[in-house]
C-alpha cells in the first residue's frame, strides 16, 4: 500500500487543523492505521490509532481530548482532526499502516508502511 499525507501548514497556538492520508494499492480495510510524529531532533512518537472498521481507537496521552483521528474506508483515507493545538505540537506528522492483525500497537515497528510525511508548526 502505499501512503500519501496532505493538509500539514502553519497554525497559531490554540487552533485547529485536519490532516489526512490517503491509501492506495491493496485493500485499505486490511490495515489498522495511525498516525506518528517526529520533532526535530527526537524520536519517533506515536499519535493516535485506528482499528480497520473504525470501531475501535487509542491516543497518546499527550493529545487524548484534543485530537481525534477517523477513516473513511469508502475513501481509502485516515484523518486526524488536531484542535486546540500547542507549540510543542509542532512535528512531522506520518501515517503508517500495520497490516494482519487488527489491533493497536504504538511502536513503529509494528507498522509496515509509511507515508512521507506532512509538517505542523504551531506558532506561540
Amino acid at each position: 500500500v502505499q501512503l500519501q499525507a496532505s493538509g500539514g501548514g502553519l497554525v497559531q497556538a490554540g487552533g485547529s487543523l485536519r490532516i489526512s492520508c490517503a491509501a492506495s494499492g491493496r485493500t485499505f480495510t486490511s490495515y489498522v492505521m495511525a498516525w506518528f510524529r517526529q520533532a526535530p531532533g527526537k524520536e519517533r512518537k506515536f499519535v493516535a490509532a485506528i482499528r480497520r472498521s473504525g470501531a475501535g481507537t487509542d491516543y497518546a496521552d499527550s493529545v487524548k481530548g484534543r485530537f481525534t483521528i477517523s477513516r473513511d474506508n469508502t475513501k481509502n483515507t485516515v484523518y486526524l482532526q488536531m484542535n486546540s493545538l500547542k507549540p510543542e505540537d509542532t512535528a512531522v506528522y506520518y501515517c503508517a499502516a500495520r497490516p494482519t492483525f487488527d489491533t493497536i500497537r504504538a511502536s513503529p515497528s509494528m507498522y509496515h508502511y509509511w507515508g512521507q510525511g506532512t509538517l505542523v508548526t504551531v506558532s506561540s
